[in-house]
């Protein structure tokens, strides 16, 4: 189940989540969201504890959906609180700010 890019954005501005690409550095390089930081999903198992806020909401994307939704549940079971998966990067551009 994906977030809306609505409730993303409310999330990022009211309760300052954390906006992670889950993509390779070359992908995260030709696309960038504004806010995001890159933590590839080959990388999120150790990297997260690292650079994430584990009391923080974290919204994760990818190309498609399917990295986001495994470093969703590799982050849930490394104990972050609230883990949301936005899906696609493309979304973020289907709503207003």
């Amino acid at each position: 189940m994906f977030i809306s890019c609505e409730d993303a954005k409310h999330l990022i501005k009211e309760k300052k989540a954390q906006l992670v690409d889950v993509r390779t550095p070359e992908e995260f390089e030709s696309s960038k969201l504004p806010g995001a930081i890159n933590i590839p999903l080959q990388d999120i198992d150790y990297m997260a504890v690292q650079k994430l806020d584990k009391h923080l909401p974290v919204v994760v994307f990818c190309r498609s959906g399917q990295r986001s939704h495994m470093a969703m549940q590799i982050l849930t079971s490394q104990g972050f609180e609230e883990v949301h998966n936005l899906g696609s990067y493309m979304a973020w551009s289907q709503c207003a700010d």
